[in-house]
């Protein structure tokens, strides 16, 4: 199985996930991360910058009816589980048009249900036809590899950090399973954009929350990697999956915006590192220092 590209800890790889994931070691991934698709390329619309636009994302998101949809999740998740380590956790996002099928293909394969978490958009596109609810959230579900599994949480730092920007989150409060962060930033599309592209503070939070550093996560629908970019800032390890060309290639860019050197101090763009926020994250490892470029 040949990489597509590989620096330091940051690993890419190009085909179907189903055959990358069969090609990868037993028990050999802490956590992974999963957006997979809505199957919502059918032809309606969506807003976009306030005007009516497709919603077809791409070949990859067309959906071939319930029951092969439903087979496509259980696949999938069947090689995650095969790759988790015994305490690894897995995080499944969707929208209600694919997240019921994933919970189910989760229970199929035998995953311990730990939390579902609402990610609530306060920045939410409006809803063009005025005939529903403006859709404003995402559901992740949080689940271990197995029920006996001891998985890793980091209660302090969420309860005690400074999530400056989630306002639902009190400083010194237990952190609850709502959680407001705004969707991407124009910053963290410096190089390009994926159409279901998830922020970075989103990604951070969830990497923060259950994984240490060292531990190695993978995203089996990488996309433009944000994945990647919150895990090698916070010194995991990852790899990712992805069929797109153009989106593994937006992936390389973002990772080489992010580190200028390749030495032992992992030197991190400043406008990435402002961008990403909450300073003491990084400064807390002692391992990273921000680069002043020359003007």
């Amino acid at each position: 199985m040949t990489e597509y590209f590989h620096s330091n800890n940051f690993v890419l790889y190009k085909g179907d996930c189903i055959k990358v994931l069969q090609g990868l070691s037993e028990n050999s991934i802490d956590m992974i991360f999963a957006d997979p698709p809505y199957f919502l390329s059918n032809g309606s619309f969506t807003c976009r910058s306030g005007k009516r636009a497709s919603v077809k994302k791409g070949d990859w998101d067309l959906g071939q009816g319930s029951i092969k949809n439903l087979e496509f999740h259980i696949e999938w998740l069947k090689e995650c589980k095969r790759v988790l380590k015994d305490n690894g956790t897995i995080w499944v996002s969707g929208t209600y048009h694919s997240i019921y099928q994933c919970g189910v293909a989760l229970e199929i394969n035998g995953y311990h249900f730990l939390n579902d978490i609402i990610w609530f958009k306060p920045n939410a596109a409006p809803n063009l036809s005025c005939r529903f609810f403006t859709a404003s959230h995402e559901t992740l579900i949080w689940a271990r590899k197995d029920k006996k599994g001891k998985h890793t949480f980091n209660y302090n730092l969420m309860k005690n950090g400074k999530w400056k920007e989630d306002s639902l989150k009190k400083d010194g409060t237990q952190m609850r399973s709502v959680w407001s962060i705004g969707t991407p930033k124009p910053s963290e599309k410096l190089f390009g954009k994926h159409p279901t592209q998830k922020p970075l503070d989103l990604l951070k939070r969830i990497i923060l929350a259950s994984t240490n550093e060292g531990y190695t996560v993978l995203d089996p629908f990488a996309g433009s990697s944000t994945t990647g970019i919150a895990a090698v800032i916070n010194g995991r390890k990852f790899i990712g999956i992805d069929t797109e060309e153009k989106y593994l290639d937006l992936s390389v860019k973002r990772y080489k915006g992010l580190v200028l050197e390749d030495n032992e101090d992992k030197t991190l763009n400043r406008s990435h590192y402002k961008s990403f926020g909450q300073q003491y994250l990084l400064e807390k490892s002692g391992k990273y220092r921000v680069n002043k470029r020359k003007k």
